[in-house]
Order: C-alpha cells, then structure tokens, then sequence
C-alpha cells in the first residue's frame, strides 16, 4: 500500500520560469494505446502556483505520430508568458536523461498559432503537414490537420 506522504515527496524539476511537478503516471493499457505516460503539473518558478499540466508519452505508435509525445496545456488565466515552451525544455531533458529517448514527435494544429510558435521557438524541424485519420480521437474533437515535428534531444 503506498503511504500517504507520497504525496507531498513527488519529484520537482526545477527551471528558470516554471517547475513541474511529477502528479502521476499512466502506465500501458488499452485506453493509451499501451503507452505509458507521466503526467506533470507546471508551476511559477519556486512557487506552488499551477499554471497547466503536460505529459510525456513514453513510446511511438500510430495514435501518437498525431498526438505527439507531449502534450501540453495551459491554464487560460496564465497564457502568454512563453509557460509551455519552458515547460517541454524540461521534458526534453527528461525524456532523454532519465528514459534515454533521442528523438520526440511534437504536434499541433496549424491554426493554433500560440502552439505552433512554441514549436518551432523549441527549434522543432517540421516534417509534414497531414491529415488525421477519422478513427483518430483528435479527428472526433476537430482536429483533422496537423503539422508534425521532430526533435532531436542532445
């Protein structure tokens, strides 16, 4: 049985304009496509106050070269202050420090402006432009086009 101070010891990652904070994982199932993902909370910079959540997804399968390995979001109120393109710099040192990945596929969709300059400020090489398939859960949402990026973590 986990104890209950688990909760007040999950891991903190420090950066210069947000932290996150580790909340939970998820690991392999059938909801996730058997790919497991840990979910962050991200913070102000030395402070407990939330500003969004983003996850890491630890694999490639078809679902995610549309989703992507992260997604991020922010809280409206807290919008503008660059808070995802901090918070996937961490994720990338993350991804390749404590799970060895070298290369991530980032997504958005072409009309979300905020997104897609994150990407590319992240230094994200844009490998296509493409349409989703209709049995994919960002198509039945709306989301039927998507620019797709890769990065290379070094």
């Amino acid at each position: 049985m986990k104890s209950i101070f688990n909760f007040f010891n999950k891991k903190r990652y420090s950066g210069d304009v947000v932290d996150l904070r580790q909340e939970f994982t998820r690991s392999a199932n059938a909801f996730n496509n058997y790919v497991p993902s840990v979910i962050y909370g991200i913070y102000e910079h030395g402070t407990d106050l939330k500003v969004g959540e983003c996850d890491l997804r630890l694999g490639m399968n078809e679902e995610l070269y549309y989703a992507g390995q992260i997604g991020y979001r922010i809280y409206e109120p807290y919008r503008g202050h660059r808070f995802a393109y901090y918070a996937c710099r961490i994720l990338f040192g993350i991804a390749r420090d404590e799970y060895g990945m070298n290369e991530l596929l980032l997504t958005c969709s072409p009309e979300n402006t905020p997104s897609r300059k994150t990407l590319e400020n992240l230094g994200g090489i844009l490998q296509e432009n493409t349409d989703v398939p209709a049995w994919h859960w960002l198509y039945k949402r709306g989301e039927t086009n998507k620019n797709i990026y890769l990065f290379t973590l070094t």
